[in-house]
Parts: structure tokens; sequence; C-alpha cells
């Protein structure tokens, strides 16, 4: 395999290089694991429609609609704000 190079700011390479301390890892294992764990635009949009199809099928055995995906998003904010369950007067 050939080697290349990447121009980055000293402190964007100091800090690949204490992540990859902390692991254990050297930082062209860690460029590696980074690189294979970030999805692309395309991927992303490959996973959402994979996603869409299996609730459909799955769960809702209908179309997956917008008031559908808003009310996704609205259940998961109320879990990331610790809101959900709260009584609404």
């Amino acid at each position: 395999m050939a080697d290349t190079t990447i121009k980055v700011d000293p402190a964007v390479r100091d800090r690949l290089q204490e992540l990859a301390r902390d692991r254990g890892i050297t930082m062209r294992d860690l460029l590696a694991e980074l690189a294979g764990a970030t999805p692309t635009k395309e991927e992303l949009a490959q996973r959402y429609e994979e996603t869409k199809a299996y609730i459909e099928e799955h769960l809702l055995g209908r179309p997956y609609t917008e008031e559908d995906e808003k009310a996704g998003e609205d259940l998961w904010a109320g879990i990331v704000s610790g809101r959900l369950g709260e009584v609404q007067e």
C-alpha cells in the first residue's frame, strides 16, 4: 500500500495523535477507522430509504408520511430533552 501525505493544521495533527494514542493505535489506523465509520451522503440516503421501507412494511402497514417523520422527530426531541412523559396541561 502506497502512503500519501495529508496536510492539516498542527492543532488538528496533535488532536489526531492524542486520539490515536488514547486508543492505543497509530494515526494511520485512527484515520482508517474514522473514514470507515463515517457514512457518505449517498450511504445516508440509502439507509434512510431502507429504514423507511422497513417501517412501512413492518410497523405501519402503509406509506410513511411527512407527518410520521415530524412525529418521530418530536418524539426524539422529547427523549433528548427529558420532556418525554411529562403531562401537558
